[in-house]
């Protein structure tokens, strides 16, 4: 009598499957999860309030213009790269190569645009985190800057070449303007 292999085929299948979906439950449980935190919120808080962040950008650009320098390069509230893929920075962005492996200087300043002068106080959360894990990530509230004749400034190390993102808001009273931009370290 012939003997029928086909049986152990289909178990010898199905077992490797199962193995692989083991596997990859395994893998995936060892791997770090790291929540996004664009405009330090949680992306459920972001998702459920965009349109009052872009609401309080508006309001805040009619009142104030936000000069965010980073070493020597100049930015408004921007926040369109949330919009982007990490990669696309190398193609569709303005937003490349802002950053330094090493030092980076950052000045934050806003000019009251009724009485076209600079305004001494107001609050600063920023954060400058790599996309990938906050291992590196780099907070700085008004403690950590030193005042200018015309705001803020603070020189922060940025350990790594690659991508990383600046994310923050500033505020003065209850107007507040946020801002996001993905850029590398060159």
């Amino acid at each position: 009598m012939k003997r029928n292999y086909w049986p152990l085929f289909f178990i010898a299948i199905f077992s490797f499957a199962f193995g692989m979906i083991v596997w990859t439950i395994h893998s995936a449980i060892k791997v770090p999860v790291n929540q996004d935190e664009t405009f330090l919120s949680s992306y459920h808080d972001v998702d459920r309030d965009y349109n009052k962040i872009v609401n309080s950008n508006k309001a805040f650009e009619k009142k104030y213009k936000l000069e965010l320098t980073i070493n020597k390069k100049t930015f408004d509230l921007e926040y369109k790269d949330m919009f982007l893929a990490q990669r696309a920075i190398e193609e569709k962005s303005k937003h490349k190569d802002i950053f330094n492996n090493g030092q980076n200087i950052i000045k934050v300043a806003v000019l009251d645009k009724k009485t076209d002068t600079f305004i001494k106080d107001f609050d600063i959360k920023i954060r400058v985190s790599r996309p990938t894990s906050h291992e590196h990530t780099v907070d700085l509230l008004n403690k950590d800057f030193s005042k200018n004749e015309n705001g803020y400034d603070v020189s922060i190390v940025l350990p790594f070449k690659g991508n990383w993102n600046i994310t923050g808001k500033i505020a003065l009273g209850s107007d507040i303007g946020y801002f996001y931009i993905k850029s590398n370290a060159i």
